[in-house]
Protein backbone atom coordinates (compact mmCIF):
# COMPACT_ATOMS: atom_id res chain seq x y z
CA UNK A 1 0.00 0.00 0.00
CA UNK A 2 2.82 2.08 0.24
CA UNK A 3 3.50 2.47 -3.40
CA UNK A 4 0.02 3.14 -3.90
CA UNK A 5 0.25 5.87 -1.67
CA UNK A 6 3.57 7.41 -3.07
CA UNK A 7 2.08 7.13 -5.94
CA UNK A 8 -1.34 9.24 -5.13
CA UNK A 9 1.36 11.82 -3.54
CA UNK A 10 3.39 12.07 -6.92
CA UNK A 11 0.26 13.34 -8.62
CA UNK A 12 -1.12 15.58 -6.34
CA UNK A 13 2.51 17.26 -6.22
CA UNK A 14 2.27 17.32 -10.72
CA UNK A 15 -1.17 18.85 -10.20
CA UNK A 16 0.82 21.62 -8.05
CA UNK A 17 3.29 22.15 -10.33
CA UNK A 18 1.32 22.29 -13.24
CA UNK A 19 -1.83 24.21 -12.32
CA UNK A 20 -0.31 25.76 -9.16
CA UNK A 21 -0.51 26.19 -5.62
CA UNK A 22 -4.86 26.92 -6.34
CA UNK A 23 -5.50 23.94 -7.64
CA UNK A 24 -7.43 21.70 -5.63
CA UNK A 25 -6.73 17.78 -6.16
CA UNK A 26 -7.87 14.73 -5.09
CA UNK A 27 -6.22 11.55 -6.07
CA UNK A 28 -7.34 7.56 -6.33
CA UNK A 29 -5.15 4.78 -6.62
CA UNK A 30 -6.23 1.33 -6.50
CA UNK A 31 -4.44 -1.96 -7.33
CA UNK A 32 -7.00 -4.86 -7.85
CA UNK A 33 -7.16 -8.13 -9.47
CA UNK A 34 -9.81 -10.36 -10.03
CA UNK A 35 -10.08 -13.99 -10.88
CA UNK A 36 -12.76 -15.36 -12.47
CA UNK A 37 -13.65 -19.77 -13.12
CA UNK A 38 -16.68 -20.07 -14.60
CA UNK A 39 -18.45 -23.28 -15.37
CA UNK A 40 -21.13 -24.60 -17.60
CA UNK A 41 -22.80 -28.08 -18.40
CA UNK A 42 -21.10 -29.53 -15.09
CA UNK A 43 -17.50 -29.04 -16.22
CA UNK A 44 -15.32 -25.40 -16.44
CA UNK A 45 -15.39 -23.77 -19.81
CA UNK A 46 -13.66 -20.69 -19.02
CA UNK A 47 -10.82 -19.17 -16.53
CA UNK A 48 -9.68 -15.61 -16.33
CA UNK A 49 -7.66 -13.08 -14.57
CA UNK A 50 -7.36 -9.75 -14.85
CA UNK A 51 -4.63 -7.23 -12.85
CA UNK A 52 -4.42 -3.42 -13.04
CA UNK A 53 -3.94 -0.13 -11.28
CA UNK A 54 -6.05 2.29 -12.04
CA UNK A 55 -5.93 6.51 -11.17
CA UNK A 56 -9.31 8.63 -10.77
CA UNK A 57 -7.65 12.33 -9.98
CA UNK A 58 -10.44 15.05 -9.78
CA UNK A 59 -9.49 18.81 -9.99
CA UNK A 60 -10.84 21.76 -8.88
CA UNK A 61 -9.52 24.92 -10.74
CA UNK A 62 -10.68 28.66 -11.05
CA UNK A 63 -14.22 27.79 -9.41
CA UNK A 64 -14.53 24.79 -12.19
CA UNK A 65 -14.56 20.66 -11.43
CA UNK A 66 -13.47 18.23 -13.98
CA UNK A 67 -12.02 14.31 -13.29
CA UNK A 68 -10.11 12.02 -15.32
CA UNK A 69 -8.64 8.01 -14.93
CA UNK A 70 -5.80 6.42 -16.12
CA UNK A 71 -3.82 2.96 -15.85
CA UNK A 72 -0.68 4.30 -17.22
CA UNK A 73 1.74 5.20 -13.94
CA UNK A 74 5.20 6.23 -15.51
CA UNK A 75 5.89 10.20 -15.80
CA UNK A 76 4.22 10.67 -19.20
CA UNK A 77 0.86 8.93 -18.03
CA UNK A 78 0.96 10.99 -14.94
CA UNK A 79 1.49 14.08 -16.46
CA UNK A 80 -0.99 13.15 -19.35
CA UNK A 81 -3.51 12.60 -16.77
CA UNK A 82 -3.03 15.91 -15.26
CA UNK A 83 -3.21 17.82 -18.17
CA UNK A 84 -5.88 16.53 -19.97
CA UNK A 85 -8.07 16.53 -17.14
CA UNK A 86 -6.49 20.75 -16.19
CA UNK A 87 -7.54 21.05 -19.74
CA UNK A 88 -11.43 19.88 -19.43
CA UNK A 89 -11.98 21.80 -16.00
CA UNK A 90 -10.69 24.62 -17.51
CA UNK A 91 -13.23 24.24 -19.88
CA UNK A 92 -15.76 23.16 -17.99
CA UNK A 93 -18.45 25.29 -16.61
CA UNK A 94 -18.55 26.69 -12.88
CA UNK A 95 -19.19 24.33 -10.40
CA UNK A 96 -21.23 26.79 -7.44
CA UNK A 97 -21.72 24.14 -5.53
CA UNK A 98 -18.32 22.78 -5.28
CA UNK A 99 -18.08 21.25 -1.68
CA UNK A 100 -14.42 20.85 -1.11
CA UNK A 101 -11.82 18.87 -0.02
CA UNK A 102 -12.04 15.80 2.53
CA UNK A 103 -10.05 17.99 5.49
CA UNK A 104 -7.16 15.42 7.33
CA UNK A 105 -8.80 12.87 9.60
CA UNK A 106 -8.20 9.73 10.91
CA UNK A 107 -9.10 6.32 8.78
CA UNK A 108 -10.01 3.36 10.78
CA UNK A 109 -8.12 0.12 9.63
CA UNK A 110 -9.60 -1.77 7.33
CA UNK A 111 -10.97 -5.60 8.36
CA UNK A 112 -9.32 -8.33 7.95
CA UNK A 113 -7.60 -9.01 5.04
CA UNK A 114 -7.08 -12.24 3.98
CA UNK A 115 -3.78 -13.24 1.95
CA UNK A 116 -4.62 -16.74 1.13
CA UNK A 117 -7.75 -15.92 -1.13
CA UNK A 118 -5.96 -12.90 -2.25
CA UNK A 119 -3.77 -15.16 -3.63
CA UNK A 120 -5.89 -18.68 -5.15
CA UNK A 121 -4.97 -20.13 -7.69
CA UNK A 122 -7.08 -21.35 -10.33
CA UNK A 123 -6.83 -24.83 -8.64
CA UNK A 124 -8.12 -23.59 -5.54
CA UNK A 125 -11.53 -22.10 -7.09
CA UNK A 126 -11.37 -25.18 -9.61
CA UNK A 127 -11.62 -27.31 -6.13
CA UNK A 128 -14.53 -25.77 -5.53
CA UNK A 129 -16.46 -25.95 -8.81
CA UNK A 130 -15.49 -29.86 -8.40
CA UNK A 131 -17.06 -29.90 -5.00
CA UNK A 132 -20.24 -28.55 -6.52
CA UNK A 133 -20.52 -30.89 -9.88
CA UNK A 134 -20.00 -33.86 -7.69
CA UNK A 135 -22.35 -33.00 -5.07
CA UNK A 136 -25.39 -32.26 -7.58
CA UNK A 137 -25.88 -35.78 -8.07
CA UNK A 138 -25.90 -35.89 -11.85
CA UNK A 139 -27.82 -33.10 -12.39
CA UNK A 140 -26.62 -29.85 -14.57
CA UNK A 141 -24.85 -27.43 -13.25
CA UNK A 142 -23.57 -23.85 -14.32
CA UNK A 143 -22.21 -21.13 -12.37
CA UNK A 144 -18.89 -19.41 -11.58
CA UNK A 145 -16.61 -19.16 -8.26
CA UNK A 146 -14.31 -15.97 -7.87
CA UNK A 147 -11.85 -14.35 -5.77
CA UNK A 148 -11.07 -10.49 -5.91
CA UNK A 149 -8.48 -8.34 -3.83
CA UNK A 150 -8.31 -4.63 -4.21
CA UNK A 151 -5.06 -2.64 -2.45
CA UNK A 152 -5.80 1.34 -2.74
CA UNK A 153 -4.51 4.62 -1.41
CA UNK A 154 -6.37 8.41 -1.53
CA UNK A 155 -4.34 11.43 -0.98
CA UNK A 156 -5.53 15.48 -1.59
CA UNK A 157 -4.49 18.56 -2.14
CA UNK A 158 -5.72 19.26 1.63
CA UNK A 159 -2.84 17.03 3.11
CA UNK A 160 -5.38 13.92 3.86
CA UNK A 161 -4.38 10.85 2.78
CA UNK A 162 -5.68 6.77 3.41
CA UNK A 163 -4.86 3.94 2.51
CA UNK A 164 -6.41 0.13 2.72
CA UNK A 165 -6.76 -3.19 0.81
CA UNK A 166 -9.59 -5.59 1.05
CA UNK A 167 -10.22 -9.44 -0.69
CA UNK A 168 -12.97 -11.92 -1.11
CA UNK A 169 -14.66 -14.64 -2.33
CA UNK A 170 -17.78 -15.66 -3.93
CA UNK A 171 -19.28 -18.53 -5.49
CA UNK A 172 -23.06 -18.94 -7.21
CA UNK A 173 -24.00 -21.83 -8.89
CA UNK A 174 -27.27 -23.32 -10.08
CA UNK A 175 -28.48 -27.40 -10.40
CA UNK A 176 -31.08 -28.23 -13.22
CA UNK A 177 -33.53 -30.99 -13.80
CA UNK A 178 -35.57 -30.79 -16.73
CA UNK A 179 -36.99 -27.52 -16.26
CA UNK A 180 -36.27 -26.89 -12.95
CA UNK A 181 -33.35 -24.50 -11.25
CA UNK A 182 -32.21 -24.47 -7.91
CA UNK A 183 -29.54 -22.12 -6.66
CA UNK A 184 -26.97 -21.54 -3.97
CA UNK A 185 -25.01 -18.10 -3.47
CA UNK A 186 -22.38 -16.94 -0.93
CA UNK A 187 -19.97 -14.59 -0.52
CA UNK A 188 -17.12 -14.49 2.34
CA UNK A 189 -13.80 -12.35 3.09
CA UNK A 190 -11.67 -15.96 2.84
CA UNK A 191 -12.21 -18.59 0.23
CA UNK A 192 -11.53 -21.24 2.67
CA UNK A 193 -15.45 -20.51 3.62
CA UNK A 194 -16.63 -21.62 0.49
CA UNK A 195 -17.73 -24.92 0.84
CA UNK A 196 -19.15 -25.91 -2.87
CA UNK A 197 -20.25 -29.23 -1.99
CA UNK A 198 -22.75 -27.74 0.33
CA UNK A 199 -23.72 -25.31 -1.84
CA UNK A 200 -23.90 -27.44 -4.36
CA UNK A 201 -26.29 -30.14 -2.69
CA UNK A 202 -28.22 -27.19 -1.74
CA UNK A 203 -28.68 -25.98 -5.45
CA UNK A 204 -29.73 -29.88 -6.18
CA UNK A 205 -32.06 -30.52 -3.41
CA UNK A 206 -33.42 -26.92 -4.22
CA UNK A 207 -33.97 -28.11 -7.84
CA UNK A 208 -35.27 -31.76 -7.31
CA UNK A 209 -38.29 -30.17 -5.20
CA UNK A 210 -39.19 -27.44 -7.76
CA UNK A 211 -39.83 -30.60 -10.48
CA UNK A 212 -43.68 -31.10 -11.94
CA UNK A 213 -45.28 -27.17 -10.28
CA UNK A 214 -48.64 -26.27 -10.80
CA UNK A 215 -49.93 -23.01 -11.43
CA UNK A 216 -51.63 -21.05 -8.98
CA UNK A 217 -53.88 -17.60 -9.83
CA UNK A 218 -52.60 -14.48 -9.02
CA UNK A 219 -53.03 -12.36 -6.30
CA UNK A 220 -51.51 -11.50 -2.27
CA UNK A 221 -49.86 -14.63 -0.55
CA UNK A 222 -48.24 -15.01 2.51
CA UNK A 223 -44.81 -15.29 1.87
CA UNK A 224 -41.24 -16.57 3.15
CA UNK A 225 -38.66 -15.11 1.27
CA UNK A 226 -34.98 -16.61 1.60
CA UNK A 227 -31.84 -14.90 1.68
CA UNK A 228 -31.76 -14.11 -2.16
CA UNK A 229 -34.69 -12.82 -2.56
CA UNK A 230 -34.63 -10.44 0.06
CA UNK A 231 -31.37 -9.51 -1.45
CA UNK A 232 -32.60 -8.48 -4.01
CA UNK A 233 -35.21 -6.09 -1.20
CA UNK A 234 -31.79 -4.32 -0.12
CA UNK A 235 -30.64 -3.98 -3.65
CA UNK A 236 -33.23 -1.54 -4.44
CA UNK A 237 -33.29 0.09 -1.27
CA UNK A 238 -29.95 0.98 -1.40
CA UNK A 239 -29.94 2.05 -5.19
CA UNK A 240 -33.33 3.91 -4.81
CA UNK A 241 -33.77 4.24 -1.21
CA UNK A 242 -31.28 5.32 0.73
CA UNK A 243 -29.68 7.51 -1.75
CA UNK A 244 -28.90 11.00 -0.61
CA UNK A 245 -29.25 12.32 -4.26
CA UNK A 246 -32.40 10.95 -5.29
CA UNK A 247 -33.74 11.77 -1.50
CA UNK A 248 -33.15 15.63 -2.23
CA UNK A 249 -35.03 15.19 -5.29
CA UNK A 250 -37.91 13.95 -3.64
CA UNK A 251 -38.03 10.40 -5.84
CA UNK A 252 -37.60 8.15 -2.70
CA UNK A 253 -39.25 7.09 0.19
CA UNK A 254 -37.15 7.20 3.00
CA UNK A 255 -38.58 10.01 5.81
CA UNK A 256 -35.65 9.92 8.37
CA UNK A 257 -37.18 9.84 11.76
CA UNK A 258 -40.58 7.82 10.47
CA UNK A 259 -41.53 4.37 11.15
CA UNK A 260 -41.68 3.19 7.93
CA UNK A 261 -40.94 -0.25 8.61
CA UNK A 262 -42.08 -3.02 10.19
CA UNK A 263 -40.30 -3.09 14.24
CA UNK A 264 -38.30 -6.40 13.26
CA UNK A 265 -36.21 -4.20 10.67
CA UNK A 266 -33.18 -3.05 11.33
CA UNK A 267 -31.10 -1.87 8.15
CA UNK A 268 -27.19 -1.24 8.63
CA UNK A 269 -24.81 -0.15 5.27
CA UNK A 270 -21.61 -1.62 7.36
CA UNK A 271 -18.08 -1.66 4.88
CA UNK A 272 -16.05 -2.86 7.86
CA UNK A 273 -18.55 -6.16 8.43
CA UNK A 274 -16.54 -7.70 5.34
CA UNK A 275 -14.74 -6.86 2.44
CA UNK A 276 -14.62 -3.18 1.95
CA UNK A 277 -11.92 0.31 1.86
CA UNK A 278 -12.51 2.00 4.95
CA UNK A 279 -12.61 5.35 2.70
CA UNK A 280 -14.69 6.36 -0.06
CA UNK A 281 -13.93 8.09 -3.50
CA UNK A 282 -13.33 11.23 -2.01
CA UNK A 283 -11.25 9.93 0.71
CA UNK A 284 -13.78 10.35 3.49
CA UNK A 285 -13.94 7.38 6.24
CA UNK A 286 -16.10 4.68 6.39
CA UNK A 287 -17.83 3.28 9.07
CA UNK A 288 -21.33 1.95 9.82
CA UNK A 289 -24.12 3.79 9.02
CA UNK A 290 -27.65 3.15 10.60
CA UNK A 291 -30.13 3.49 7.48
CA UNK A 292 -33.29 1.59 9.47
CA UNK A 293 -33.27 0.94 13.39
CA UNK A 294 -36.20 -0.96 14.27
CA UNK A 295 -38.35 -0.06 11.87
CA UNK A 296 -37.37 3.61 11.92
CA UNK A 297 -35.64 5.27 8.89
CA UNK A 298 -32.58 7.07 10.60
CA UNK A 299 -30.59 8.37 7.85
CA UNK A 300 -29.39 8.41 3.75
CA UNK A 301 -26.18 8.26 2.21
CA UNK A 302 -24.45 10.97 1.35
CA UNK A 303 -20.88 12.26 -1.15
CA UNK A 304 -19.75 15.45 -0.07
CA UNK A 305 -21.61 17.47 -2.85
CA UNK A 306 -25.10 16.31 -1.81
CA UNK A 307 -24.44 15.89 2.01
CA UNK A 308 -23.16 19.45 1.82
CA UNK A 309 -26.73 20.09 -0.15
CA UNK A 310 -28.21 18.86 2.79
CA UNK A 311 -26.46 20.50 5.42
CA UNK A 312 -25.69 16.95 7.03
CA UNK A 313 -21.97 16.27 5.29
CA UNK A 314 -20.96 12.87 3.75
CA UNK A 315 -21.22 9.78 5.48
CA UNK A 316 -18.58 8.10 3.47
CA UNK A 317 -20.55 7.25 0.16
CA UNK A 318 -18.60 8.91 -2.60
CA UNK A 319 -18.53 6.55 -5.94
CA UNK A 320 -17.48 7.32 -9.56
CA UNK A 321 -20.82 7.08 -10.21
CA UNK A 322 -22.35 9.33 -7.24
CA UNK A 323 -22.56 12.80 -8.61
CA UNK A 324 -24.58 11.53 -11.48
CA UNK A 325 -26.91 8.79 -9.95
CA UNK A 326 -26.41 9.58 -6.16
CA UNK A 327 -24.54 7.81 -3.38
CA UNK A 328 -25.14 4.05 -2.65
CA UNK A 329 -24.70 1.96 0.13
CA UNK A 330 -23.00 -0.97 -0.91
CA UNK A 331 -22.63 -2.88 2.33
CA UNK A 332 -25.97 -3.87 3.23
CA UNK A 333 -27.04 -5.56 5.98
CA UNK A 334 -30.63 -6.72 7.44
CA UNK A 335 -29.84 -7.55 10.90
CA UNK A 336 -31.45 -10.89 11.62
CA UNK A 337 -33.76 -11.49 14.59
CA UNK A 338 -31.27 -11.70 17.88
CA UNK A 339 -28.91 -8.80 16.54
CA UNK A 340 -31.86 -6.50 16.04
CA UNK A 341 -32.82 -7.28 19.15
CA UNK A 342 -36.56 -8.86 17.92
CA UNK A 343 -38.62 -11.49 19.94
CA UNK A 344 -36.94 -14.38 20.28
CA UNK A 345 -40.66 -16.12 20.14
CA UNK A 346 -41.20 -14.77 16.81
CA UNK A 347 -39.47 -17.49 14.99
CA UNK A 348 -40.21 -21.37 15.83
CA UNK A 349 -37.85 -23.21 16.22
CA UNK A 350 -37.23 -26.41 14.66
CA UNK A 351 -37.14 -28.32 11.48
CA UNK A 352 -40.40 -28.69 8.51
CA UNK A 353 -41.16 -32.10 7.86
CA UNK A 354 -42.67 -33.94 5.09
CA UNK A 355 -43.89 -32.12 1.76
CA UNK A 356 -41.64 -31.84 -0.81
CA UNK A 357 -38.31 -32.60 0.14
CA UNK A 358 -36.06 -30.52 -0.17
CA UNK A 359 -37.94 -27.32 -0.85
CA UNK A 360 -36.57 -25.96 2.38
CA UNK A 361 -32.85 -24.48 2.20
CA UNK A 362 -31.86 -24.49 6.11
CA UNK A 363 -33.33 -24.63 9.79
CA UNK A 364 -33.70 -20.88 9.76
CA UNK A 365 -35.96 -20.79 6.49
CA UNK A 366 -37.71 -23.77 8.17
CA UNK A 367 -38.77 -22.47 11.09
CA UNK A 368 -40.25 -19.21 9.15
CA UNK A 369 -42.35 -21.77 7.07
CA UNK A 370 -44.02 -23.90 9.69
CA UNK A 371 -45.91 -20.94 10.69
CA UNK A 372 -47.18 -20.50 7.49
CA UNK A 373 -51.27 -22.01 7.16
CA UNK A 374 -50.84 -21.22 3.38
CA UNK A 375 -48.49 -19.02 1.58
CA UNK A 376 -45.71 -19.38 -0.95
CA UNK A 377 -41.99 -20.07 0.07
CA UNK A 378 -39.70 -17.78 -2.46
CA UNK A 379 -35.83 -18.85 -3.78
CA UNK A 380 -35.22 -15.88 -5.69
CA UNK A 381 -36.40 -12.71 -7.23
CA UNK A 382 -35.16 -11.82 -10.60
CA UNK A 383 -35.22 -9.37 -13.59
CA UNK A 384 -36.82 -6.52 -11.02
CA UNK A 385 -37.40 -2.71 -11.90
CA UNK A 386 -38.98 0.06 -10.95
CA UNK A 387 -42.12 1.32 -11.54
CA UNK A 388 -42.42 4.01 -9.21
CA UNK A 389 -39.08 5.51 -7.37
CA UNK A 390 -41.23 7.51 -4.59
CA UNK A 391 -42.92 4.51 -3.48
CA UNK A 392 -40.39 2.34 -4.39
CA UNK A 393 -42.85 -0.35 -6.35
CA UNK A 394 -41.09 -2.90 -8.23
CA UNK A 395 -41.83 -5.77 -10.73
CA UNK A 396 -40.00 -8.76 -11.47
CA UNK A 397 -40.27 -12.50 -11.65
CA UNK A 398 -39.80 -15.08 -9.49
CA UNK A 399 -37.32 -17.97 -10.32
CA UNK A 400 -35.02 -20.73 -9.21
CA UNK A 401 -37.75 -22.17 -6.95
CA UNK A 402 -41.69 -21.14 -5.71
CA UNK A 403 -43.62 -23.61 -3.42
CA UNK A 404 -47.07 -23.63 -1.73
CA UNK A 405 -47.03 -23.99 1.80
CA UNK A 406 -50.05 -25.58 3.64
CA UNK A 407 -49.60 -26.12 7.31
CA UNK A 408 -46.53 -25.20 7.88
CA UNK A 409 -45.29 -27.40 5.01
CA UNK A 410 -44.30 -27.00 1.64
CA UNK A 411 -46.81 -29.06 -0.65
CA UNK A 412 -46.62 -28.51 -4.40
CA UNK A 413 -43.52 -26.73 -6.51
CA UNK A 414 -45.38 -23.66 -8.53
CA UNK A 415 -44.78 -22.31 -11.32
CA UNK A 416 -43.00 -18.72 -11.46
CA UNK A 417 -45.07 -15.88 -11.67
CA UNK A 418 -44.65 -11.87 -11.94
CA UNK A 419 -45.21 -9.81 -9.00
CA UNK A 420 -45.62 -6.13 -8.53
CA UNK A 421 -45.07 -4.90 -4.89
CA UNK A 422 -43.98 -1.58 -3.30
CA UNK A 423 -40.85 -2.58 -1.10
CA UNK A 424 -41.02 -0.39 2.04
CA UNK A 425 -45.15 -1.56 1.93
CA UNK A 426 -44.59 -5.01 1.82
CA UNK A 427 -41.59 -4.50 5.09
CA UNK A 428 -44.13 -1.65 6.68
CA UNK A 429 -45.51 -1.97 10.34
CA UNK A 430 -46.96 -4.99 10.97
CA UNK A 431 -46.20 -6.81 7.57
CA UNK A 432 -43.17 -8.68 8.73
CA UNK A 433 -44.14 -12.01 10.60
CA UNK A 434 -40.51 -13.31 11.22
CA UNK A 435 -37.10 -12.40 10.76
CA UNK A 436 -34.21 -15.61 10.13
CA UNK A 437 -31.56 -15.68 13.10
CA UNK A 438 -28.44 -16.25 10.25
CA UNK A 439 -27.83 -13.93 7.66
CA UNK A 440 -26.48 -15.16 4.94
CA UNK A 441 -24.24 -12.35 2.16
CA UNK A 442 -25.33 -12.52 -1.30
CA UNK A 443 -22.75 -11.59 -4.26
CA UNK A 444 -22.72 -8.59 -6.03
CA UNK A 445 -22.04 -8.34 -9.73
CA UNK A 446 -19.04 -6.32 -8.61
CA UNK A 447 -16.46 -6.93 -6.16
CA UNK A 448 -16.48 -5.55 -2.56
CA UNK A 449 -20.42 -4.98 -2.92
CA UNK A 450 -22.78 -7.20 -1.13
CA UNK A 451 -26.24 -7.74 0.20
CA UNK A 452 -26.48 -9.61 3.70
CA UNK A 453 -29.84 -10.56 4.49
CA UNK A 454 -31.78 -13.40 6.98
CA UNK A 455 -34.80 -14.99 5.20
CA UNK A 456 -38.23 -12.94 6.43
CA UNK A 457 -41.70 -14.01 6.85
CA UNK A 458 -44.37 -11.39 5.03
CA UNK A 459 -47.83 -10.91 5.45
CA UNK A 460 -48.21 -10.17 2.12
CA UNK A 461 -47.12 -10.13 -1.25
CA UNK A 462 -48.46 -9.15 -4.63
CA UNK A 463 -48.29 -11.47 -7.19
CA UNK A 464 -50.13 -9.97 -10.67
CA UNK A 465 -49.28 -12.79 -12.98
CA UNK A 466 -48.92 -16.73 -13.30
CA UNK A 467 -46.62 -18.27 -15.97
CA UNK A 468 -49.14 -18.02 -18.84
CA UNK A 469 -49.72 -14.64 -18.68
Amino acid sequence: MTAELDLAGRVVELVRRLAGPDALAEVVVSRGELALTRFANSFIHQNVAEAGTSLRLRLHVAGRTAAGSGSLVDADGLTALVERTLTAARLGPPDPAWPGLTPPAPVPPAGGFDEATAGATADERAERVRAFVDAVGGLEAAGYCRTASRSGAFANSAGHSAVGRTAEAAMDGIARTGGADGVARLCADRLDEIDGAALGARAAAKARAAADPVELPPGRYEVVLEPAAVADLLQNFAWFGFNGKRHAERQSFAEPGVAQFDPAVTLVDDPAHGSGLPYDLEGTPRAALPLVEAGTTRAVAYDRRSGAEAGTGSTGHATAGSSTFGPIPHNLRMLPAEDAGGDPGAVVAGQVSGGVSGAVADPDTAALVAGVERGLLVSDFWYTRVLDPRQLVVTGLTRNGIWLVEDGVPTRAVRDFRFTESYPRALGPGRVLGVGRRAVRQPDRFDSSWWEAPPLRLASWNFTGGASG
